[in-house]
C-alpha cells in the first residue's frame, strides 16, 4: 500500500479512537509517549539536514549570478503566493462576517477561554520588537548553541555564508568540502526513509492524542469561523497554488501524489522544520527536483515561507473585530493585511507563533489582547491544516524553480525522473 494511503487511514482511525477513548487516561499517556517519540525523530534529522541541504544547494549552484537568480525568484514566490492567501482570507471574512451571529457581535456570546488570562500575560509584552528581533537572530553568537536550541534563522544564515566561500574554495579543497557535505545529506535522507515507515503508527499517536484532549464539540460554538478559515486555507492549497503549477504547465494531480505523504505529516505534527526531511525526500525521490534546488529553497521556506499562518494571522484579527463589533475601515483593513505579512515571517521563531502575532496585529488596530481567547478552542485543530498549507506552498515553490531552472520535475514514470531522483528514494517506504 502506498504510503499516503496508509497514513490516511491512520488519520481516520486516529479521529474515531480520539473520540471513543478520550476519557481514558492511559490511552493518552501511551499514544502522548508514542507521538513524542515520532516527533523526537524527525526534529533528530532537522539541523544536520538543514545545514548539509543548504550548503550542497550553494555548492551545486555555483557562482554568485545563478545563486541570485534562483534567490530573487523564490523571494518573488513566496510574497507573492502569501499575499494572495492573506488577501483570500480578507475576502471570505469579508464576506461570510463570522464574528457577526443573527445581527450582533459575537463577542458576548461566545464568551472568552478559560486560558485567556494565562495567554494574554504571555503575550503581552510582545510588540514590533518582535518584528526587527529577526535581524538579530539571523546572527548567531554561536552556531553551535543555535544548532543546540534548533534556531533555523541562524542555521540557516550560517550555512548560506559557508556555502558560498566553500564553493569558491580551491578545486581540491571545495570537492573535498563538497564529498562531506554530500555524505551526510544523504545519510540524513536514508534515515528519514527508515522513520517514514513508522509514519502511520506516529500520525495515529498525534492526531488521535489531539482529538482526545481538545474534543470535536469544542469547535461547534466557532464553526462559522472554523469553516471560513478552512475554506480559505483550501482555496489556498486546491485552488491558487495549482493554478501556479498549472501556468507554467506542470500537473497539480501529479505535484499532490508526490508530497502527499508530507502534507499528512505536516497535518498531524503541525510542524514545518519537523516536516521537512520528508518533504526533501519525497521531492527529490518523487517529484525530481535536485538537491541544488529543493536544499536551498525548502529550508528557506519553512523559516520565511508562511501561506497558512498568514491567511489565518488575517482571518482571525478580522474576526476578533467582529466579534467586539468594531468595523475595520478598508485603510485598517489593509494594515492587517501587511502586519499578517510581515509577522508571519518575524516571530516564525517564537512559541505560539501564531498568537504571538495576532497579538501584534490586534494591538496594532486598536483591540483588547483578550480577544486572542475567542479562537483559543479552535487553534490547535487549525494549527494543523495551516501547517499542512505552509508546507504545500513550499514545495510548489520548490518545484516551480526547479522547473524555471531547467529540471525535469513531476515526469511520472519516466526516465527522466530515474535520472533525477537519488538512491535515497528506495527507502521512502
Amino acid at each position: 500500500m502506498k504510503l499516503h494511503w496508509q497514513i490516511l487511514i491512520a488519520l481516520v482511525a486516529a479521529f474515531a479512537a480520539g473520540s471513543l477513548l478520550g476519557d481514558v487516561p492511559l490511552f493518552i499517556r501511551t499514544m502522548d509517549m508514542l507521538g513524542t517519540m515520532f516527533l523526537n525523530a524527525l526534529r533528530m534529522l532537522i539541523v544536520p539536514l538543514i545545514v548539509s541541504a543548504m550548503i550542497c544547494a550553494l555548492l551545486g549552484i555555483g557562482n554568485g549570478a545563478g545563486l541570485a537568480r534562483l534567490g530573487g525568484r523564490t523571494v518573488v514566490y513566496f510574497l507573492a503566493t502569501t499575499l494572495i492567501s492573506v488577501t483570500t482570507a480578507l475576502v471570505l471574512v469579508n464576506l461570510v462576517s463570522p464574528g457577526i451571529i443573527d445581527g450582533v457581535p459575537a463577542g458576548e456570546r461566545l464568551g472568552l477561554s478559560a486560558d485567556t488570562a494565562r495567554v494574554t500575560e504571555s503575550v503581552a509584552d510582545r510588540g514590533q520588537g518582535d518584528l526587527l528581533d529577526i535581524l538579530v537572530r539571523m546572527i548567531p553568537v554561536n552556531v553551535f548553541e543555535a544548532a543546540a536550541k534548533a534556531d533555523m534563522l541562524g542555521l540557516i544564515f550560517f550555512s548560506i555564508l559557508f556555502g558560498y566561500f566553500a564553493a569558491r574554495l580551491p578545486d581540491g579543497l571545495m570537492q573535498s568540502q563538497q564529498r562531506f557535505w554530500q555524505g551526510i545529506y544523504e545519510v540524513m535522507i536514508r534515515l528519514t526513509g527508515l522513520i517514514m515507515w513508522f509514519a502511520p503508527l506516529g500520525v495515529f499517536a498525534l492526531v488521535s492524542q489531539t482529538v482526545a484532549q481538545t474534543g470535536l464539540d469544542a469547535l461547534l460554538p466557532l464553526a462559522l469561523f472554523f469553516g471560513v478559515v478552512v475554506a480559505a486555507l483550501l482555496i489556498q492549497m486546491l485552488v491558487w497554488l495549482p493554478l501556479i503549477l498549472r501556468s507554467f504547465g506542470l500537473s497539480p494531480l501529479r505535484h499532490f501524489k508526490a508530497v502527499g505523504p508530507a502534507l499528512l505529516t505536516a497535518f498531524s505534527t503541525s510542524s514545518s522544520a519537523a516536516t521537512l526531511p520528508v518533504s526533501l525526500q519525497r521531492l527529490q525521490s518523487e517529484a525530481g527536483v535536485s538537491a541544488k534546488v529543493s536544499g536551498f529553497v525548502m529550508p528557506l521556506g519553512t523559516t520565511v515561507n508562511m501561506n497558512g499562518t498568514a491567511l489565518y494571522e488575517c482571518a482571525a484579527a478580522l474576526f476578533i473585530a467582529q466579534a467586539y463589533g468594531l468595523e475595520l475601515s478598508i485603510l485598517t483593513q489593509f494594515t492587517v493585511v501587511a502586519l499578517a505579512l510581515l509577522t508571519s515571517i518575524g516571530v516564525a521563531g517564537i512559541p505560539s507563533a501564531s498568537l504571538v502575532a495576532i497579538a501584534i496585529i490586534l494591538t496594532a488596530v486598536g483591540l483588547p489582547l483578550e480577544g486572542v481567547g475567542l479562537i483559543l478552542a479552535v487553534d490547535r485543530v487549525l494549527d494543523m491544516a495551516r501547517t499542512a498549507v505552509n508546507v504545500f506552498g513550499d514545495t510548489v515553490g520548490a518545484v516551480l524553480m526547479a522547473h524555471l531552472e531547467g529540471e525535469q520535475v513531476l515526469p511520472g514514470a519516466t526516465e527522466a525522473q530515474a535520472a533525477v531522483a537519488p538512491p535515497a528514494s528506495d527507502a521512502s517506504g
